[in-house]
């Protein structure tokens, strides 16, 4: 490539030497990573189109800019193919967004991960997984792209576990959280368009999120059987208090049943945010809100989420099985929200 890359160099014997470098300065995520070199740290670049001093990102809270060779380095480290770095780019552009609040999520005790969904037709280009197996591992873009914006974190936003990352628990997802949505075969819109851009454009949005909760219904044979199942499970979930945003996962076949009842999305996220309040006596008597039981505190409600509009209906996952999965976004005063961007190549 023309433009110079500015990293430091380093030199060692061979390629087993490089990735015990690499774990000796503490660039990695306990896994193998793969030697960026500056060959390789350059086609990343070009597969995106990006001078290497491009700033792709700046995270006001920690006075970091994320520039695209910055962004390259890790995504080679995660194993991406350089087609993969225009996502890549877009989820730090993401999570770099004041909305996000790289922050809170970054450095929370709560141990939140980032959720990409990848929308539009960059998703079936990269073969994104939206079917069997989803969260799970098999598929190369889904792992490798949300591995580099770990790493990216990691690397040059600094939250290092036990450091900034303040996680008492983390999960799965702090390694790599993608899914696509599986436009092909879903009835409904988009969430990418429901979020204001066109059906032939490609996204990706980034949400804090804890890790999935899954939930099983395989004897209800209407929409509201399933969604009350839901409901039922997140309305107790124990992470009840102050979510921005939730994700819910509908796999085949329960996307199917509810379909077939001619539910749309508004109308499903208007039903769970109905059915999944709490009243203020529950939520004291279980340790969750604060102060004495007050009277009224019986039947006054709190719903999960401030509107309908901020849960999120998401078609994916394998086509047979009566399972499911809801989200929930990380939780601080609903500080954080969900952002989506463009995936520009």
């Amino acid at each position: 490539m023309s433009a110079t890359l500015t990293s430091k160099r380093h030199t060692v014997h061979d390629l087993g030497d490089a990735i015990e470098f690499c774990f000796a300065q503490g660039w990695t995520d306990g896994l193998p990573v793969v030697p960026p070199t500056t060959d390789r740290v350059g086609r990343m670049l070009e597969g995106a189109g990006l001078d290497p001093k491009q700033e792709i990102g700046f995270v006001a809270h920690r006075a970091v800019s994320i520039t695209a060779e910055k962004v390259a380095i890790n995504a080679v480290m995660a194993g991406c193919k350089p087609e993969f770095m225009p996502v890549v780019v877009a989820a730090v552009e993401g999570i770099a967004d004041p909305r996000w609040s790289y922050h809170g999520p970054g450095t929370s005790t709560a141990g939140a991960g980032v959720l990409m969904i990848v929308n539009g037709p960059i998703a079936g280009d990269l073969d994104v997984n939206a079917g069997d197996n989803l969260f799970g591992p098999g598929w190369r873009a889904n792992l490798t792209i949300g591995r580099a914006v770990r790493l990216v974190m990691r690397n040059v936003c600094g939250s290092m576990p036990g450091t900034l990352d303040r996680g008492t628990l983390g999960h799965p997802g702090k390694l790599s959280y993608v899914i696509a949505e599986n436009e092909a075969e879903s009835p409904w819109t988009p969430l990418h368009v429901e979020r204001g851009f066109r059906a032939d454009q490609s996204t990706v949005t980034v949400m804090a999120a804890e890790a999935p909760h899954q939930f099983y219904n395989q004897l209800s044979n209407t929409a509201e059987g399933v969604l009350t199942t839901l409901c039922d499970d997140m309305r107790i979930s124990g992470n009840v208090m102050g979510q921005p945003h939730y994700a819910l996962v509908l796999a085949g076949e329960h996307m199917r049943t509810i379909t077939g009842d001619g539910w749309d999305k508004k109308r499903i996220r208007q039903f769970v945010w109905e059915h999944t309040q709490n009243s203020h006596a529950h939520l004291k008597r279980t340790g969750r809100m604060a102060g004495p039981i007050q009277p009224g505190d019986e039947t006054k409600l709190r719903p999960l989420v401030a509107s309908p509009d901020d849960i999120f209906v998401i078609a994916a996952g394998g086509r047979a099985g009566a399972f499911s999965a809801y989200i929930p976004g990380w939780s601080s005063s609903r500080s954080s929200q969900a952002v989506t961007k463009e995936v520009r190549r």
